[in-house]
């Protein structure tokens, strides 16, 4: 058993001298490196720290991925003589663990004696591959108007309830029947009541067994969140590297990962920078972001799912995501209102994969195509509130009619959501969604109701 888990009886490296909150200051009498794990125990609770500054010649601070209520000054502290690390194995799949590893899930603990260090370099400029393929989602809005570049970064980003939570699981979901893949999810700082929902839902969806999940709740250490990402990061690689298949990684909420960072930062007394946010930022969001790489081996698509402060997209945490992203997803409360699902926003969102070199040129075309139906309907938006649509010309009427039975064919149900819904979920390949549209802009379904347009998969399918 590794010294993660169970306390070894090492000779000790030093005691605390100073506890503030999450952050300690141990007296040693040789220092250990930065990042190294220490650890320390009352016979009741082990208690893992991390090294995150070098005081003096005699002194740390280290930050505690525990509730510190039992730690005291004069605490005899241990060195685990390594960096943080997780037990890896190919069994991890359908698990729900914690940051070290641990079960959350009552199950057993995972047996193995390959560890890997959560501070791993990203692969080399030589290992790394290029991402200039498209990743099929199934989903027709996302593969029409803003596809996935296989192993890209996606970012999703919406507020409370517009359906971040489900999209990311009928991600999941394609990623393991489409694309035979695992998928690994990041809960940094969820609620329990969400975990707790997201396990069973996706139990029920059958998607569990080719799944991950990772979380550092809301109520646990920063340090805890902070390092969250990191962790599930690693099973991400373990996974892209032993298994060899497409790996999905999923983190929910990104921002909440630099908020914790926020936390600590503070914690150790830096001075913070623009807007309060700490003075590493741009780094520790590089230091996760620049491991979401493909290499030979395999790829690490990764879908993030953020939050936008007071909905500026210039603060600085959103910035220094976006500058990492290949796909921006805008979810949009508007769409959700009016019953669209996924409420993705077509003119709000992008992808770097949108040009007629990557999808080829009849992708490019009918893309462009629906945008600029569904660009023209919304500048007519507020004239239809006042006037009504017959005062527009026939043409602004055609465009108007085929936008709106564009809108509603761009929803559709979730296989994730069959058991609270009578739809059955499904999955459209890329080239039925690009013949549908083509039609819907020729004009072919102009007879048809808006009603029998709506959430359905292609149009060659039984509604």
């Amino acid at each position: 058993m590794s010294a993660l888990h169970e306390p070894r009886q090492d000779e000790p490296i030093g005691t605390i001298t100073e506890v503030h909150g999450p952050v300690v200051v141990i007296a040693c009498q040789q220092l250990p490196p930065i990042n190294q794990a220490l650890y320390a125990g009352d016979g009741q609770n082990t208690y893992r720290f991390e090294v995150h500054q070098h005081l003096d010649q005699q002194h740390i601070r280290a930050v505690t991925l525990h509730p510190t209520s039992g730690l005291y000054r004069g605490m005899v502290v241990y060195d685990t003589g390594s960096p943080l690390h997780v037990p890896v194995t190919p069994d991890c799949l359908g698990r729900v663990l914690n940051l070290f590893g641990e079960p959350l899930d009552d199950g057993p603990t995972l047996q193995t004696h390959t560890y890997r260090n959560i501070h791993a370099p990203p692969p080399d400029l030589s290992e790394a591959t290029d991402g200039s393929e498209i990743l099929i989602t199934g989903i027709k809005v996302i593969d029409l108007l803003c596809p996935f570049v296989k192993g890209g970064k996606t970012g999703l980003f919406g507020g409370a309830g517009v359906g971040k939570t489900v999209l990311t699981m009928e991600f999941m979901h394609a990623v393991a029947s489409i694309h035979k893949g695992a998928s690994v999810f990041a809960g940094v700082g969820e609620r329990m009541r969400e975990a707790h929902e997201m396990w069973h839902e996706m139990e029920q969806a059958g998607i569990l067994p080719q799944s991950l999940l990772v979380f550092g709740q809301m109520d646990e250490a920063p340090g805890v969140r902070f390092r969250l990402g990191l962790s599930a990061l690693t099973y991400a690689e373990y996974l892209r590297d032993t298994l060899q298949k497409e790996v999905l990684f999923v983190m929910d909420n990104t921002f909440r990962f630099v908020q914790a960072g926020s936390e600590v930062s503070s914690l150790l007394g830096r001075m913070p920078a623009t807007v309060g946010y700490q003075p590493t930022l741009t780094t520790e969001v590089a230091e996760l972001e620049d491991r979401i790489t493909s290499t030979r081996r395999g790829n690490i698509t990764s879908v993030q799912a953020i939050y936008v402060p007071a909905d500026d997209m210039g603060d600085p945490a959103v910035n220094a995501i976006l500058s990492h992203l290949d796909t921006s997803v805008i979810l949009s409360r508007s769409q959700a209102g009016k019953g669209i699902y996924p409420a993705v926003d077509p003119l709000k969102s992008s992808s770097k994969a949108m040009d007629s070199y990557t999808l080829g040129e009849r992708h490019y075309t009918i893309a462009e195509g629906v945008r600029e139906h569904l660009a023209r309907y919304h500048e007519l938006e507020d004239i239809i509130a006042m006037l009504g649509v017959e005062e527009l010309s026939p043409k602004d009427q055609l465009i108007v009619k085929r936008a709106r039975r564009l809108q509603r064919y761009l929803t559709q149900p979730f296989w994730v959501t069959s058991t609270q819904s009578t739809l059955k979920g499904v999955s459209v390949p890329l080239e039925k969604t690009l013949d549908d549209c083509e039609a819907f802009m020729r004009g072919d379904y102009d007879e048809l109701s808006e009603e029998e347009c709506y959430m359905r998969g292609a149009m060659s399918d039984p509604k």
